[in-house]
């Protein structure tokens, strides 16, 4: 059963801890790259922990913290799509060794790849990665509380837009000079733990079956769609235009080139993603405000995109704004991927205040649309009361294009407000995961079932609002309403006229120019 698959599908992404193995790289010269294996045939000299090193006369820029990704005996997939990795950092409490305010810790980070267990690494990326300690000590700064750790935030360390490669392998430094006050007041590092989230393999066949499934349906209908307008003898209005735009936004998003994925590694697949998301954000709100617009009876300038620049204009500068914020932080991890927005205090306070400014404008956006569905409602009701004046025939009729409409309308409010919730919740789940939540975890059957209610609107709108071909005679046109004889209308399944792209369309044109 579809259904059962689509609701039983697995989480949309798996959090994996891994402890760092602390390794010794005895050589003199530390420029000269040797990778560390934490385990396995060719594993490093190790050591249990730091004070082991003290006898061993270890230097801290000997160890190196060296993390294998998957854990041993797995592997990864192409069809995890992405990895995000946090940092942990165990930090004991010395008295002579105490976190000072501001520190800073900079890491020397490779990554390195290969496809084979028995084959050479191969070198990904190279960085210097800094990243500021926000720790607090609760306990008092006594002798006896020496060896307790302190409480220390989650950092952000890495992502990478693709998962082509079976074995990862990070070997992570962290070179003291006192000279240069470089990892100097850090503390005692004991341990580097990290948390690698990706999204999981049976989730990703899900979300791929369905993209799969969609895009022709929907290809197919906005096809007919737009066949059915280039029919008409009049030129398209601006709500058939708005609607075939948003059709192709919906397809646009539906494209399933995630399949690329699998077999070529495509590391902007994740900004693609977004940009694609963000493209389709911004034609169904202002799809909703014109929408509404061209459907209130005492606006007088319609068919007119001119006359929603009011509305369309600040959306249109919100999604800019939304695309250079996510090219400062993926685009940029494109090149690097250990680069975070999140690491520097400005830049957390600027992602913090665009997740927040975004959900309050959404949320002002949702009651303005509810102030406009109101209006459209109060001014349909308002021509219901001359319907018992008409033929039981034209009543009947247009009592049942007024109830379709209304109910098109509560419709698109639901979807405006599970849309609203859905951006706030992922725009907060991806926050969590770079504040420190790693257990944030949205249910699969959310995020399909949205995608789907998206797809599902879109479909009814180009079906309802595709212009009739029908044409009735004068026993159904009889002008009760201005609707002459001979026009063009459709009386059952669609809510179409040959003059707009609804009749109620018609008569709201026709009472506005009134």
């Amino acid at each position: 059963n579809p259904t059962n698959i689509l609701f039983s599908a697995p989480g949309p992404t798996t959090a994996v801890s891994y402890l760092s193995v602390k390794c010794v790289d005895a050589r003199k010269n530390h420029h000269k790259t040797k990778w560390l294996m934490p385990w396995g045939p060719n594993q490093c000299d190790k050591i249990r922990d730091i004070e082991e090193a003290i006898p061993r006369e270890i230097e801290a820029n000997d160890i190196v913290f060296s993390v294998h990704i998957p854990l041993p005996s797995m592997e990864m997939s192409p069809w995890f799509q992405f990895m995000l990795f946090i940092l942990q950092l165990d930090i004991a409490f010395k008295l002579n060794n105490q976190i000072r305010e501001n520190a800073e810790v900079s890491m020397d980070v490779s990554l390195a790849y290969r496809d084979d267990a028995f084959a050479e690494w191969t070198e990904m990326a190279h960085e210097r990665v800094p990243r500021k300690l926000k720790c607090t000590f609760t306990s008092p700064k006594t002798p006896e509380h020496e060896g307790r750790y302190y409480e220390c935030d989650v950092l952000p360390f890495m992502e990478i837009g693709s998962v082509a490669h079976k074995f990862y392998l990070l070997n992570i430094r962290l070179p003291v000079n006192e000279k240069k006050k470089i990892n100097v007041g850090i503390g005692e590092i004991k341990d580097i733990r990290l948390v690698g989230i990706h999204q999981n393999g049976g989730f990703t066949k899900v979300w791929f079956a369905m993209k799969t499934f969609l895009t022709p349906s929907i290809f197919i209908i906005m096809v007919w769609y737009w066949r059915r307008i280039t029919m008409m003898s009049r030129p398209p209005v601006l709500l058939e235009k708005v609607i075939f735009a948003l059709g192709i936004s919906m397809t646009f998003i539906n494209i399933p080139v995630e399949w690329f994925s699998i077999g070529f590694d495509w590391t902007w697949m994740l900004l693609f993603g977004d940009i694609r998301q963000g493209i389709f954000y911004a034609m169904l709100l202002s799809f909703w405000i014109i929408f509404c617009g061209e459907h209130m009876m005492d606006q007088h300038e319609r068919n007119h995109i001119a006359g929603y620049w009011k509305q369309v204009g600040p959306i249109a500068v919100g999604s800019f704004c939304l695309f250079i914020f996510d090219m400062c932080e993926r685009g940029v991890q494109l090149t690097n991927p250990f680069y975070s927005i999140w690491t520097t205090d400005v830049g957390t306070e600027l992602a913090m205040a665009f997740i927040i400014v975004a959900g309050i404008c959404l949320c002002l956006y949702f009651l303005f649309l509810c102030f406009m569905v109101f209006q459209v409602f109060r001014n349909i009701s308002g021509k219901q009361s001359s319907l018992p004046a008409m033929s039981k025939v034209r009543r009947l009729h247009y009592e049942g294009l007024i109830f379709r409409f209304k109910f098109l309308m509560l419709i698109t409010l639901a979807c405006a407000a599970m849309t609203v919730i859905f951006f706030i919740v992922s725009q907060v789940t991806e926050g969590h995961w770079k504040w420190g939540g790693v257990t944030v975890q949205v249910n699969s059957a959310f995020f399909t079932g949205i995608y789907g209610m998206w797809n599902l609107y879109v479909f009814a709108l180009m079906f309802l609002y595709a212009p009739s071909h029908k044409n009735y005679g004068e026993d159904q046109s009889n002008g009760d309403l201005g609707v002459h004889s001979g026009e063009e209308l459709q009386l059952t399944t669609t809510i179409t006229h040959v003059d707009g792209p609804t009749e109620i369309y018609k008569l709201t044109r026709k009472e506005a120019q009134e």
